[in-house]
């Protein structure tokens, strides 16, 4: 996990891109894994945690009409909370987490542990969907190993390969 927050680090100090995060269900667990990282204030400006809808809706542009037909653990509100921080940010490369972390929250649509990780750079949009089958602080941990997972794989160019509950445990 620390591995891969440190080659962040890297890949975007080469490229001279910022990042910035957008949380909702970690609560500020990537920017913390993130900042770390001694030195992270030369390529991270920061995050925004939006819990609420309205956080999400006030602090980063997601659209109500979003909200309303997909709700908010949905591919479409992680991307607009990806670009949302990049744009308010003035970050290259945008980075949300939005899901259901539980124990409660679940529907049989959405089940405990669906999360959605989105990633917005300049003329790239990505969103991975994922299902953990932990408890609350498991579920938000696999969450941020992900994301850190992601954004090694597309700042590097490598293909993304599966990120799995097992993946998580082994970091």
């Amino acid at each position: 996990m620390q591995d891969e927050a440190i080659r962040i680090g890297e890949l975007l100090q080469r490229r001279a891109w910022w990042l910035a995060v957008a949380e909702s269900c970690t609560g500020g667990l990537l920017g913390h894994l993130i900042t770390e990282i001694p030195g992270s204030s030369a390529y991270f400006l920061g995050g925004v945690l939006a819990y609420a809808d309205a956080m999400k809706q006030a602090l980063l542009g997601v659209r109500a009409e979003s909200l309303q037909r997909w709700g908010a653990v949905s591919a479409q509100v992680a991307l607009e909370m990806a670009e949302g921080v990049r744009r308010v940010s003035g970050a290259e490369l945008g980075v949300s987490i939005t899901g259901i972390a539980g124990p409660g929250g679940s529907t049989a649509v959405k089940p405990t542990g669906l999360t959605y990780i989105a990633l917005a750079a300049p003329g790239e949009r990505r969103v991975w969907r994922q299902v953990w089958l932990g408890a609350r602080s498991p579920n938000k941990l696999a969450s941020a190993q992900a994301a850190l997972h992601y954004v090694v794989a597309y700042l590097s160019g490598s293909p993304v390969t599966a990120f799995s509950a097992e993946t998580a445990a082994a970091l």
